[in-house]
């Protein structure tokens, strides 16, 4: 059966759904999931997931989002089923009005790093709810990236640029970089760190910091406070709060990174040329599908809120949008 669902400004909306019994308009005020019909991919959350990572070489899934900090854990279905089921909640004891941000280890017991400020970020195994690390630093600033280097390291960057090395063998901050001496309007930053293997125990060697006014710095791990170079993108007018600013590193090509977050637009960078100068970057390739849409009604260009490279083809990048698309695309 087909139920068709009309919205404001005359879209519509087709849902292919198998009914195990017949529904009336009076009866049934809405679906319901397992009442109404059998899920066979996928899931159902009952909140909004700002943040998604997947545990590599498990089935399980960590999940975020508003209206609270708590993490949600999924599992992929056994049995070869792919239906994802709530598993799990991780309720943090600092309650506040924002999302965590999350990574993921497999190496040894799956853990979970998260934390909305950098004053509450922990590690917590994912099985147990056990929290086995508890950084403790002072600074207020909310979290922008976090990123596992290693079963025992990781590495955490805030949203004014300030970035720390952790050790859990150690129980303490490794290194920690302050903020750069760079123009008043850069609001927000967020980080991607460079791993040359898909696979989790490959040794990252660059970051690259990217600001909401389009400063992109690349320092070497080993030493955060030593720009190996810099460039400035051309971006739209600077925001003051950038939730879907993203820089990562492709995975199985050298030296390129691709940004996204500032339109509809993911542009890719080859940084082998770059210098410690601040001069403007031209992309060797920008992908717009986000932006050429048929039948868009309201005139509005959905902007990019995700992207991730694929773990082996080298110009292979996943992307999604504001209007609900989502794009597999490479460019030649």
């Amino acid at each position: 059966i087909c139920v068709a669902g009309f919205k404001s400004g005359g879209k519509s909306e087709i849902l292919e759904l198998t009914l195990p019994q017949k529904l009336f308009a009076k009866e049934d005020q809405g679906l319901c999931p397992e009442r109404d019909f059998k899920v066979e991919h996928g899931g159902f959350s009952e909140r909004p997931i700002y943040c998604l990572k997947h545990v590599q070489g498990t089935r399980l899934l960590v999940s975020s989002g508003p209206p609270d900090n708590s993490l949600q854990i999924w599992r992929i279905g056994v049995d070869d089923s792919d239906v994802i089921r709530l598993l799990n909640c991780i309720n943090n004891e600092e309650l506040n009005n924002h999302w965590s941000k999350i990574a993921t280890s497999a190496a040894g017991s799956p853990c979970v790093l998260h934390g909305t400020h950098v004053k509450n970020l922990q590690v917590t195994e994912i099985e147990s709810t056990k929290n086995v690390f508890l950084p403790g630093i002072a600074s207020v600033d909310l979290v922008s990236s976090l990123e596992f280097l290693s079963k025992d390291v990781f590495l955490a960057c805030s949203v004014r640029g300030q970035m720390w090395l952790m050790d859990m063998r150690q129980q303490k901050v490794v290194e920690a970089q302050d903020i750069c001496a760079v123009p008043a309007e850069d609001f927000y930053w967020c980080m991607g760190v460079e791993r040359r293997k898909p696979d989790l125990d490959a040794v990252p060697c660059r970051v690259a910091k990217l600001s909401s006014a389009g400063h992109i710095f690349v320092s070497d791990v080993r030493n955060l406070a030593k720009h190996v170079c810099q460039r400035k993108v051309s971006i739209p007018s600077p925001v003051a709060e950038n939730m879907f600013m993203n820089v990562s590193w492709a995975p199985a090509l050298d030296n390129s990174i691709a940004i996204s977050g500032f339109s509809g637009s993911i542009e890719i960078y080859n940084t082998t040329s770059w210098h410690s100068t601040d001069t403007e970057a031209c992309p060797m390739f920008v992908h717009k599908g986000h932006t050429v849409l048929e039948d868009r009604d309201d005139g509005e260009i959905p902007l990019v809120t995700a992207h991730t490279w694929h773990p082996w083809k080298p110009r292979t990048v996943l992307s999604a949008a504001t209007d609900g698309s989502l794009q597999v695309w490479e460019w030649r």
